[in-house]
């Protein structure tokens, strides 16, 4: 596998994934659906499924074949959506979720997928897997659909934590771009830092500051800084890999999930408003169905956990089988390429750069 199949390949190889069974709002069934829709395309997949045996044994009966690809990990806890994080991490040592990031923490699989709370899931996955040295404050990334060759842009943070000063947004921009270079095949990623416009004098302090750090070590780290850009930039291909503090960025992402889902259902709606419209819809459907790919949310389901000692990825907690489905084959394809390896090393190396720039222009750290 080449490092550019990573994120958008076909073909997925052999690998072992740690599944949380029970934390998303549509309950295990969701979950054992997208198991069985990602396993159907990519046999060789193979699952530490972690939740209730009796129920998970019941629904995986159904999908045939799919239980023989399964280990079952029975635990009786489940983290609900409301619960604090903090509390998780105190009492949740018998929740399916806690048992999921454990397989993954003792290298029996290499990376994990989970539902839930995303708060709990995070504390949880930082205070078991620990930090890659070097990693102050981990960042969730997303794929954000976009008009580069790759079809994606890569986001970051989209909600692991609300805040991000200025070193911190630097660190998101060295992460996304490894992000983008291993996964992508970029060998230069264009990083560009989300404001309220491209002018110099615009956005708050934090913003600026990060800017001029972000500029300063771009050469040293291996790619592009394009400077500020605006909302709109995003399904551009002026930018490779997107910076910003969690709150924009989950704000971001799921205003445009969103709209994609209101452009679908309302071509839906204007396609049934009267029988020539239907026949229209008939003639337009196969454009109309790479249309909905294009821009269904599910098919780009899943955020990764960037930053830690192991693979993660959070699915949305609402999402349905066809969600589960790509946020397992997201995980699959970085597990398969070693990929959190090469980032840990990509990290130390940017990192080791960006101390030597910024040393050199006599602004030690």
């Amino acid at each position: 596998m080449t490092d550019g199949t990573a994120l958008t390949g076909d073909r997925i190889p052999a690998t072992v994934l740690s599944i949380d069974a029970m934390g998303g709002d549509q309950g295990p069934a969701a979950v054992v659906g997208g198991i069985a829709k990602a396993s159907a395309k990519n046999p060789d997949l193979r699952f530490i499924v972690h939740g209730n045996r009796p129920e998970l044994e019941r629904l995986l009966e159904k999908k045939r074949g799919l239980l023989d690809r399964c280990e079952l990990r029975h635990a009786d806890g489940v983290v609900r959506m409301d619960e604090k994080p903090s509390n998780v991490l105190r009492h949740g040592k018998n929740t399916s979720m806690w048992s999921a990031i454990e397989a993954l923490r003792t290298g029996e699989a290499p990376a994990a997928v989970s539902c839930g709370n995303t708060g709990a899931l995070m504390l949880m996955s930082m205070t078991r897997l620990r930090k890659i040295e070097g990693v102050n404050r981990p960042a969730i990334a997303c794929l954000w659909p976009s008009s580069n060759p790759s079809g994606f842009n890569v986001m970051l943070d989209v909600g692991a934590d609300i805040r991000a000063d200025a070193e911190d947004l630097l660190q998101y921009a060295l992460m996304g771009a490894s992000y983008a270079r291993n996964g992508m095949d970029l060998d230069r990623p264009r990083v560009g830092l989300l404001n309220v416009g491209t002018e110099e004098h615009k956005g708050r302090a934090e913003i600026k500051v990060a800017a001029e750090l972000i500029a300063r070590v771009a050469p040293a780290a291996d790619f592009d800084f394009v400077g500020f850009v605006e909302g709109v930039d995003l399904p551009s291909d002026k930018v490779d890999v997107i910076v910003t503090d969690g709150f924009t960025g989950n704000v971001a992402l799921k205003t445009g999930e969103g709209t994609a889902r209101m452009i679908r259902e309302q071509l839906e709606e204007a396609f049934r408003f009267s029988p020539l419209s239907r026949i229209a819809a008939l003639l337009a459907y196969p454009s109309l169905r790479r249309l909905s790919k294009r821009i269904d949310p599910r098919r780009v389901n899943g955020g990764v956990f960037l930053g830690l000692n192991g693979t993660v990825v959070k699915s949305h907690g609402s999402a349905d089988a066809t969600g589960v489905a790509a946020a397992i084959k997201l995980a699959a394809r970085l597990a398969a390429s070693g990929f959190n390896q090469r980032l840990a090393a990509r990290i130390a190396q940017a990192e080791h750069a960006a101390a030597l720039a910024m040393q050199a222009q006599g602004n030690p750290q």
